[in-house]
């Protein structure tokens, strides 16, 4: 029914996290223990602003695939109310159950997938550390 606005309002916040972090100059830079931040350039490390762009990517292509299913079954129109199950109290209590169990859940797998991407992103990096270290 409107499952599909939670990961869309998570990409909403995402979103604004990321252009705040661009705006304070390319990203977040990598560096080491010391801070020193010619450690990033030296082990090309990618900097957390690219990362966010990959959640940001996931959760917006989530959220756009999602609608279309839902126009596609009829679910959402696009004359006000634009939900149909928000033409009824009923109706819209079974589209909030559905939005905080489906849709978090959606939300929470797409963020979970990010961060072991993070995850294997951070070990191929110290692999290419380690290698031009040796």
């Amino acid at each position: 029914m409107a499952c599909f606005l939670v990961p869309a309002a998570e990409a909403v916040v995402v979103t604004v996290v990321k252009k705040a972090v661009q705006s304070k100059g390319k990203g977040l830079p990598a560096h080491d223990a010391e801070g020193h931040t010619e450690y990033a350039e030296k082990t090309k490390r990618i900097s957390f602003s690219r990362k966010l762009k990959w959640l940001t990517n996931m959760l917006w292509g989530g959220a756009v695939l999602l609608a279309f299913e839902h126009v596609w079954h009829g679910e959402v129109v696009p004359w006000f109310p634009f939900l149909t199950a928000a033409q009824s109290p009923g109706d819209a209590a079974a589209m909030l159950h559905e939005m905080s169990t489906i849709g978090v859940s959606m939300a929470v797998i797409i963020t979970a997938v990010w961060c072991a991407m993070l995850a294997v992103v951070r070990s191929m990096e110290n692999k290419v550390l380690k290698a031009q270290k040796a």
